[in-house]
């Protein structure tokens, strides 16, 4: 089959809920990928980041192989010999009393969000069902009803009422009305991703993250860092949050953590907020699986033992300077961190950022828009500068193409 005959039949038997660049791949290794014509890409999305180390790491390849025979699944009806390995792996390395498993980064976020509001009726004692949560403008944590109640995206939430209530919007980067939002005595917990990536990779400003923490404490409310995108060593430190020394209440980790290869997420948190739920409280059939388990630990060794999070952040500051070094009438501004960056074409031209993504497909590199000129420049952890200035070769090629 070709190309265009893939795609006539996703469009045909599948919903339209996504907007695919047309491009069918059916293989990957490293950082590349190849279509089912047999060319080859370099890939720089990395499945939205979950391909931190690479497509088909040998070694988590291993693993899931390998627990794949012995045993999968056995729900949480039962114990099984690797989850307690894996949740002693996690809390050890991250510093945490109790770990929570799940599948999707959503799913982790919505555990965090029942974890905050249980802490906030069980421990911090606001009045039940008055319960707040603050998040800010611009967040992406997830689909589900809930967390789209929270979104500020009309993509999101249009056509999907009536939400959940219970939050509170505030500007990304804006300590001054965090803090002011923060002397409601109904305030359970502050949610926020470190750096906003569905956004545009939006970064805030030195001391926001340490700042907002320190607020949170002194008016006793939970600090919820969403790290689906920007942990595991993406922006060049093993949880974004590491770069201003910040240790969140509740660590909510997800997509890198697999590898790439099947779903799991989990929650990390201290006694005080975790042991708020009891059994029959919460739960998920997969989550806690042993595949996902051994999966994760392979995948979080191949962070550590091949030294990824420093190569992101050494490759990324190349990547940085190559790019801001193009001069081009359709670049507004580069921006990022570590291995998570972003292009953002100006507003005012006719190219768009999906126009540049076509251009780019067709020389060989792959990445998409997010929004309509902002371009997400997200490879696997694993490439080296050689094939990083490969791979701005393309990119530069690509801008000199268009405006020729």
């Amino acid at each position: 089959m070709k190309t265009e005959e893939y795609i006539a039949r996703e469009d045909r038997y599948g919903a339209h809920n996504y907007h695919p660049l047309p491009v069918v791949l059916e293989k990957g290794e490293g950082i590349f990928v190849w279509d089912v014509e047999g060319k080859k890409y370099f890939d720089f999305l990395a499945a939205y980041s979950a391909v931190n180390q690479g497509h088909c790491h040998p070694k988590i390849v291993k693993a899931l192989n390998d627990q794949a025979q012995k045993l999968a699944l056995t729900s949480r009806a039962f114990y099984n010999n690797v989850l307690g390995e894996w949740e002693e792996y996690m809390c050890n390395l991250f510093g945490y009393d109790k770990m929570l498993p799940m599948n999707s980064g959503a799913e982790a976020d919505e555990t965090a969000l029942k974890l905050a509001r249980k802490w906030a009726y069980k421990v911090k004692g606001i009045p039940q069902d008055k319960a707040k949560i603050v998040v800010c403008e611009g967040n992406f944590h997830g689909r589900t009803i809930t967390i789209i109640s929270m979104s500020s995206d009309p993509d999101a939430y249009r056509d999907y009422g009536p939400f959940t209530p219970g939050f509170i919007k505030i500007p990304y980067n804006n300590l001054e009305k965090l803090e002011d939002t923060l002397k409601d005595p109904h305030v359970a917990a502050f949610l926020v991703e470190p750096i906003q990536a569905e956004a545009g990779i939006y970064i805030p400003e030195d001391g926001f993250l340490k700042n907002a923490s320190d607020l949170c404490k002194k008016n006793k409310v939970l600090f919820l860092a969403d790290e689906v995108q920007t942990g595991l060593g993406r922006t060049g430190k093993m949880l974004a949050c590491d770069h201003e020394g910040v240790r969140p209440d509740i660590l909510i980790l997800g997509k890198a953590v697999s590898g790439g290869t099947i779903p799991v997420s989990c929650v990390l948190a201290d006694n005080e907020i975790m042991l708020t739920i009891q059994p029959g409280e919460h739960g998920s059939t997969y989550g806690g699986n042993p595949l996902a388990g051994k999966v994760a630990m392979a995948a979080i060794d191949v962070i550590r033992e091949e030294n990824l999070i420093e190569n992101a952040e050494k490759t990324g500051e190349i990547f940085r300077k190559e790019m801001q070094g193009i001069h081009s009438g359709l670049i507004r501004e580069v921006r990022g961190k570590g291995l998570l960056n972003a292009v953002e074409i100006k507003a005012d031209r006719e190219i768009s950022a999906w126009d540049v993504c076509l251009a780019m497909k067709k020389n060989g590199l792959i990445a998409k828009p997010t929004h309509e000129h902002i371009i997400r420049f997200t490879p696997p952890l694993t490439i080296t500068k050689d094939q990083i200035m490969d791979a701005v070769g393309i990119i530069k090629k690509t801008f000199a193409d268009l405006e020729a």
